[in-house]
Order: C-alpha cells, then structure tokens, then sequence
C-alpha cells in the first residue's frame, strides 16, 4: 500500500487539533471534532487530439465542529496556526449558542470506538499528480488519434480528472485518524455526423472513475486498448441502427449501464436523511421511509444490496468517515425486502430503537474543509450469485429484448420512484442471440416494479464497479464520488419508449 504524501504529514495537524479540541472544551463543548484536509486536483482535456484544457487546484483549510448545550456548531479556516484553530473553535461555539434557540432536538451521538492516530491509505499504486503533464496529455492525445484514423469518427474528446485527497481527523474522545485517497475519472467520446444529412451520434468509453491511480490509464483495472479498437466500429453501426419500436421488452442490463440505476432508484433512495426528510428542499426525499424498514418488498427475491465503505478501489471507501467512525459493509436489502440504510452517528441515535442497532455504519463526510460533514452515499451495490450465469446466458433466456450497454442520460423523481434511463449502446436480442444495434432507447419504471422483474443475476464473472466523480448534495452543495458495482441482470416486461418520438421528432 503506498505511504500517506509526506508533505501533507509535516502540516502541524495534531498541534492544531490539540488547540482547537481544547479550547471548544474551555468554552462548555461536549463534543468537538477537528479535521485538516488538503484536495488536490487536476483536469485535462483534449480534443480531436490537440490539448483544449488543464487546470490544477487545490483546497487546504481546517475546521471544527461542535456540540454546545446539544446544539451543532461549525466553523472553518484557511490558516494553519495555532491562533486560527483557536478562533474557529471559539466561532463553532458561538454559532451553536446562537443556534440553540431554534434546536428542538438535543444533538446526541451513537458511540464508537476510538482509534489512537491511525493511518490509513486508498488501493491504488501511481498518484497520477505525481506524473509530469506532457506524460498525461501524450496518452489522451494518442487515444484520439487512434480513432481519428477511422472514418466512421468526425471528432474525439478525451478527458481524465485526477484527485489526491489527504484529511487528518480528531475528536474530544480521543479519535485520530490520518487518511489519503486517490481517484481517477477518465472519457473519451467519439462524435459521427452524416455531412448530408447533418445527423449526429456519440459513443463513449464505459470505464468508470476508480479508487485508482494512473495504473488504471495504463491497463490495470480495464482494458482501453480493446475499447478504443471497438469504439469506431459500434459508433457506426450506432448510425445506421433502426429505431427501436416502442413497447414492452426483456431486458439484459450490463453493469457498464445498471450502476446509474442502483444509485438513483436505491442509493439515493435508502440514504436515511432523505427518508425522513431533511433533504426535501433540496434533492428531494425518499419513497422508502423508516416506516417501511423490514416490510417493503424493494425488489425480487435475487435482489441483495450491500452499503460497503470497504470495497477496494471503490470511489466512496474509506478508512474512516468523517465522524470517527470505521469503514463497514452491511445490508440494505435483503431477499428483496428493504432492511437497511444508510446513516451517520446522529441519526444512528436517533433511531436506533427502529433501525435495530445503535451504531452509525460511516456514512458522514464533507467534500472540503469549509463544509460540515453530512450523510453521504456509500458504495451500494447489487451482489452476484454465486453461481450465476453468464452475461451470454441470461441473454440466451431472452426471446425478444435489449441487451443495453453503458451509461448516458437518466431522469428520476424527487422521490426515486419513477424513471427513465437510457444507454450507450443497445443490441436487440431475438431468439436467445445478438441481433444488430437499436437506436432511440430508453427504458421507464417505478423503482419497486423495476426492481421486482428482475428475474437473474448474473455471476461473479459478470460484476464491475461503476460510479461516479460528481454525486451532488446538501445546501451549500457538495460534490461526492460514489461506487456502485453489480452484475449483468436479466427484467422481464419493461417499458420501452423511443427517445425521438418522446420528443415530437
């Protein structure tokens, strides 16, 4: 595993949590929690292979959060002394006494044990910003020329984002957690115009972002000279495919297209501040509310959803949340019946009479040092069985249907209970066998009708994490990167509508 970047280890972090801790004590804290972050990040993109952007950033504070009188307080700064620590801390104090008039609810904590300044560090093997940029910039530029060369290809983006986040946390209970994660998020899109007719279509690369370093560029973790090789030639059968009739079909999903499904219509669905409303104002609640824990059939009986913020190479694995609290995997649904959620330490003690246990699973976390952690996504993701069958075999139980491949636009409700999704790439399936590339396809359902045709799994063989860079959150807005993996599934009578008749074409 590499080692946490020394440079960020020289920064006086206890130092400055001692101080902090201390005086948010002084002034009648019960609780206090301290964290120092450093985010650094990097953008490059390339187009129809000359370099169009790279940008460089990063974002360095600290901050304390409180409890005063069971009010929260929070604070944040830029300066790295002790006299700046010693301020926020007394401005978290002084934001929850003037908060405490409207608090009807008395803050109290799920207890956790405490880990004595541990260090933990993401699975990955080169920090791509410790790579020169001409480095970076040569391999996006040769992607594109490759496919230039064909003549199905008019133009070609390439991009790749690169993040290297380092975070010291403590706590007044004696927690001291010192973390670096990496993670990578590359696309290459390859665009085709008719020049007579003016139509157009894209096809784009389905790698998800990673809990990886540069390695992932270069061949560990997916396969880009086979993609890149393949681009051209699915692109223009894409532009010659007939448009698909709408109806009903069964549908074979593949992973590269399922993971944006799971996170909207069950990872956001089962984060339990949108169950009980606290995000209404903003990205909307939940269908699945605390009332339905251990009643709601979510799906079929080979629906198995885990939160896990341990999966390797996953975008939203941690050591440590931002509350103390360590890295679990627990169930959210369960022989398709919903049983879990997601939570942090408040709310963990809050319900815990209803959730049946009295310890936060991890889920709090705050994208930056100016912003207060709050209830964030885990990896949820739908398991394998264990002896399922292959991708080509659940397409052999297909008489008339879909195979659909990758991820593009989606469309849900504030809610996560009606949705349309489309894809990348979809392949009409007669008689058990590929039959030929469809266009203008999406496909429509409620959450628990959707979820409740799946009729197989596929195996261990056919499961790839998916996910995301940019989940957004919370008023001020925050940005989470999120991993979801799951197999190739096989739905029976879904809905399937066409996108251009949809939009009066």
């Amino acid at each position: 595993m590499p080692e946490v970047d020394a440079s960020f280890l020289t920064l006086p972090r206890h130092e400055l949590a001692d101080a902090a801790l201390q005086r948010a004590k002084d002034l009648g804290a019960t609780f206090a929690e301290f964290r120092l972050e450093r985010i650094r990040s990097e953008s490059i993109n390339v187009r129809d292979g000359v370099l169009e952007s790279a940008r460089d950033d990063e974002d360095l504070g600290l901050a304390v959060r409180v409890i005063h009188d069971g009010t929260w307080g929070f604070a944040a700064g830029v300066a790295l002394t002790i006299d700046e620590a010693v301020r926020v801390a007394e401005q978290a104090v002084h934001l929850a006494q003037i908060s405490r008039p409207i608090n009807s609810e008395p803050i109290e904590l799920a207890d956790e044990p405490i880990y004595d300044d541990v260090t933990w560090t993401s699975a990955y093997e080169i920090d791509p910003l410790s790579l020169p940029r001409a480095e970076k910039v040569a391999l996006l530029v040769d992607w594109s020329n490759r496919l230039l060369q064909h003549d199905a290809v008019t133009h070609v983006t390439a991009h790749v984002s690169s993040v290297n986040e380092c975070k010291f946390y403590a706590n007044s209970e004696g927690t001291s957690t010192t973390q670096q994660r990496v993670r990578i998020g590359p696309k290459v899109r390859a665009t085709a115009v008719d020049a007579e007719t003016g139509r157009f279509d894209t096809m784009a690369s389905c790698a998800p972002p990673a809990g990886r370093g540069w390695e992932y560029m270069t061949g560990t973790g997916w396969n880009w000279d086979e993609e890149l090789a393949q681009l051209p030639g699915w692109l223009a059968d894409k532009m010659s495919a007939p448009s698909v009739e709408a109806g009903t079909y069964d549908l074979v999903i593949d992973p590269t297209n399922l993971w944006l499904t799971i996170h909207e219509s069950i990872g956001h669905a089962t984060e339990l501040d949108r169950a009980l409303g606290y995000e209404a104002n903003y990205a909307g609640t939940s269908f699945a509310t605390l009332d339905k824990l251990g009643s709601l059939k979510y799906g079929s009986p080979v629906m198995q959803v885990t939160g896990d913020r341990t999966q390797v190479n996953g975008l939203s694995t941690v050591g440590y949340d931002d509350e103390g609290v360590a890295g679990q995997q627990w169930d959210l649904v369960k022989d398709g019946v919903l049983v879990g959620y997601q939570v942090d330490r408040r709310m963990a003690k809050v319900n815990e009479d209803v959730l049946g246990t009295d310890r936060s699973n991890g889920c709090a976390y705050a994208d930056s040092s100016g912003h207060i952690p709050i209830q964030r996504m885990a990896n949820v993701s739908l398991q394998p069985a264990v002896d399922g069958p292959s991708t080509e075999e659940l397409i052999s139980r297909v008489k008339n249907g879909i195979y659909i491949v990758g991820d593009k636009s989606w469309s849900i409700d504030m809610q996560r209970y009606n949705f349309q999704f489309t894809g990348q790439r979809f392949f009409k399936i007669t008689d058990g066998k590929l039959d030929g590339q469809l266009r203008d396809v999406a496909y429509q359902a409620t959450t628990t009708e959707f979820w409740g045709s799946m009729e197989a799994v596929g195996g261990p063989e056919t499961y790839v994490l998916g996910g995301a860079l940019n989940c957004g959150k919370a008023q001020p807005s925050q940005s989470g990167a999120v991993t979801h993996g799951c197999p190739s599934a096989l739905f029976r009578d879904v809905r399937i509508l066409n996108t251009t008749q949809e939009a009066g074409r």
